[in-house]
């Protein structure tokens, strides 16, 4: 079998129940769902096992499930077999509520750094951010699984929440932005 088809070769590509644009802000959206699984991808190679072996299971889960979200993007075709669903999000929910009691509280807004896998993982967060408003955009064109989307926001709060467990797990401190004020003032400040 080779790589190549050469079908693409005018602008056009494959989906699910027939052919686009390869500008067309479908192609946009699963494209950079398959651009933000690469940078999972990286992170977790920026991970040690034995410090992460957790946070890795999950992501190397949260890989498959962007690849069940970029196919659910991909289907144009009137019979839709989707595969995002809401268990995927509660299981989203739950993991950022552990590790947003494990990670010390904050006060301020903090930029993306400490360490290298932590900004990794902000990079992965940010990612995901620009494919969640591909998909609010396509959704005003042509109605996709709302799961997705709920999905995809979700995803960037784990992201989020994981970047500081990991620089928490490192005793490497969050790089708070110097000019915020104090916007999480429920949080009390861990001694």
């Amino acid at each position: 079998m080779k790589l190549y088809t050469k079908t693409g070769d005018k602008g056009k590509t494959s989906v699910i129940g027939g052919r686009l644009d390869k500008d067309h802000v479908r192609v946009e959206a699963y494209g950079t769902v398959d651009e933000l699984n690469s940078f999972v991808g990286v992170a977790i190679a920026e991970l040690s096992e034995e410090l992460f072996r957790d946070i890795i299971k999950e992501l190397e889960k949260i890989q498959h499930e962007l690849f069940d979200c970029g196919g659910d993007l991909a289907i144009i075709s009137k019979e839709k077999n989707l595969k995002a669903n809401e268990e995927m999000v509660t299981f989203l929910e739950e993991r950022i509520d552990a590790y947003t009691d494990e990670a010390p509280p904050i006060q301020k807004f903090i930029l993306p750094g400490g360490s290298k896998a932590s900004s990794a993982i902000h990079v992965c967060r940010t990612v995901t951010r620009r494919a969640e408003r591909l998909v609010v955009q396509l959704d005003k064109m042509d109605q996709t699984n709302q799961v997705v989307l709920k999905y995809l926001n979700r995803l960037s709060d784990y992201f989020f929440a994981i970047a500081r467990v990991i620089n928490f797990r490192l005793s490497v401190k969050d790089v708070e932005y110097e000019r915020s004020a104090l916007v999480f003032k429920d949080n009390k400040t861990k001694d």
